[in-house]
């Protein structure tokens, strides 16, 4: 499930005053470009950095599948199932080749939509793990939640959350064809609880015929980067998005990992 292209600001020493840093981050490229637009990072963002820095360990395979969330962190009724059985989800809905004639800058615009359907599918939002992966699957009625904490290259997450950032106004309403079927897809944002170091959240919605009958799939997608490590949730199905699932499993997901990342046992899940 994902997409988008930007750079990075590069995080400047933690000595610095909190000050000097909202300052850096608010200057201009050479071009007078906004340095803390064109990387997707806020001011208040780097200033957050400085204060509170993020775990440098290395994530291990056995640290991945600790930082995995529980039935508990997510509340309601979701029912965790087997992780083979996670593995395997593909959304049919997701299946399909974007019309190009949809948009202004045609082809550009086009392959970041693509993008976002066919890594929605695969369940690659923010890319291949450079590193260690885990991964669990929740479900609840006709919805499932994907929850997925990976180490990747910082430049490389980074660089995803800002192309996901990106989607709501490049992706904003396409057309997606499947054989002879048509489906219309809406990206929006959504909000996300402010945690790690840097996080995104979309909502996408998909409409059109499945096996002769008309369906919706809305999914609630997160992504939060910390250090160079970062958990992506996908939440939803035909009954709907499941936003509030989303925000649950985000931030106490992060939690975990975070703890992980500093060599502390994660704390209990929420009763």
């Amino acid at each position: 499930m994902t997409r988008r292209p930007s750079r990075l600001v590069r995080v400047l020493s933690a000595s610095l005053a909190a000050g000097t840093l909202l300052s850096t981050a608010a200057c201009s490229d050479d071009d007078g470009t906004d340095a803390s637009r064109v990387s997707g990072v806020t001011a208040s963002q780097v200033a957050e950095r400085a204060q509170t820095p993020s775990p440098t360990a290395s994530l291990s395979t056995d640290g991945a599948r600790t930082a995995l969330i529980t039935e508990a962190d997510i509340e309601d009724d979701w029912t965790q199932v087997k992780d083979t059985e996670a593995e395997n989800w593909h959304d049919s809905m997701l299946v399909g080749t974007v019309d190009v004639s949809d948009f202004v800058s045609g082809k550009a615009q086009a392959s970041d939509c693509q993008r976002l359907i066919d890594s929605l599918y695969d369940d690659d939002l923010l890319g291949r793990p450079s590193g260690a992966s885990a991964l669990r699957g929740f479900e609840q009625g006709d919805s499932r939640l994907l929850y997925q904490v990976a180490s990747y290259d910082r430049t490389d997450v980074q660089d995803s959350l800002n192309w996901m950032a990106s989607l709501p106004e490049k992706c904003d309403e396409f057309t997606v064809t499947d054989g002879k079927d048509k489906r219309t897809v809406q990206v929006i944002e959504t909000s996300v609880p402010k945690v790690g170091d840097a996080r995104q959240g979309l909502r996408v919605t998909v409409q059109g015929p499945v096996d002769g009958n008309d369906a919706t799939l809305t999914l609630n997608v997160a992504a939060v980067r910390v250090g160079d490590d970062a958990i992506t949730v996908t939440a939803g199905g035909l009954d709907g998005g499941e936003d509030d699932s989303m925000k649950q499993a985000a931030q106490q997901g992060t939690q975990r990992l975070e703890d992980v990342l500093a060599g502390k046992s994660p704390a209990a899940s929420p009763t």
